[in-house]
């Protein structure tokens, strides 16, 4: 097992902070109408593929009759889809659709835009570093690690 280093709770509380921070930041900076909770449930269905509302309401973190409301709304614009269960008639999987994925991406550049003149000093190097640093924590907070239901290697190595 490799030895933790000497401050990693201190440097994980300090990279939340600053990740929330930020998240904050960029939604101010867009000026989107839409809530953070609309394109993180885009987010995970582009993520994790379709399923049912339930599951979603549990990535996205939000109670079940918030996410039927959120849904409602996606389904109006278009941006997601039902998909009946092919094991359960009553039931639907969601899914994004094209026109969700692209307003997604659109709402993902309008965030790296808006935040540009923030960092508009990093130089190459600084940049590599950040860059670095995203390589590192992505796959600890995405895929199945996140998923309700799904182990992470490490706790399945450990079976």
């Amino acid at each position: 097992m490799a030895e933790e280093p000497e401050d990693l709770h201190g440097i994980l509380s300090d990279l939340v902070q600053v990740a929330a921070r930020l998240t904050r930041l960029a939604r101010r900076a867009t000026n989107s109408p839409e809530s953070i909770a609309t394109w993180r449930t885009l987010s995970v269905l582009q993520e994790f593929g379709p399923m049912r509302l339930g599951e979603l309401a549990d990535c996205s973190q939000v109670a079940q009759p918030t996410m039927t409301k959120i849904v409602a709304g996606l389904v109006e614009r278009d941006w997601i889809k039902r998909i009946a269960d092919t094991e359960d008639a009553r039931a639907w999987h969601l899914a994004i659709s094209a026109k969700g994925l692209a307003s997604l991406r659109e709402w993902r550049s309008g965030v790296a835009s808006a935040l540009l003149p923030r960092f508009a000093d990093v130089d190459a190097e600084q940049a590599r570093t950040i860059r670095q640093a995203i390589e590192l924590v992505r796959p600890r907070v995405t895929g199945p690690r996140v998923h309700p239901g799904h182990t992470t290697p490490t706790e399945e190595s450990s079976r």
